[in-house]
């Protein structure tokens, strides 16, 4: 038997992204909990992209196509980008040059 395949709707999508806020305020500004939570979500886009997601993809040109005019349409790709190291040893030289002056 086939089900029809369910969909996230957007109070679900809500509910969720609450949830994640509820638990970036529970860390209280603890930089440790807040990059355990980030490093978190780069884990779970990783998988979710490279599990369902590219299973997921069309199999022919337009429907191809579609996808990726709604992709356009809709906000683009998603993606999570990672601070670099040196703009964060940076902003601490920078802090500590402040300081000494």
């Amino acid at each position: 038997m086939i089900s029809s395949p369910s969909h996230l709707s957007p109070t679900d999508l809500s509910a969720l992204a609450e949830r994640i806020r509820m638990a970036a305020d529970q860390a209280n500004g603890n930089v440790h909990d807040l990059l355990a939570l980030l490093r978190l979500l780069e884990q779970l886009h990783r998988e979710i992209c490279d599990n369902q997601f590219q299973a997921a993809l069309p199999t022919n040109r337009q429907a191809l196509y579609k996808l990726l005019r709604d992709i356009e349409t809709n906000g683009g790709w998603p993606y999570i980008p990672r601070k670099r190291l040196e703009s964060f040893l940076g902003a601490i030289q920078e802090e500590s040059m402040d300081h000494e002056c």
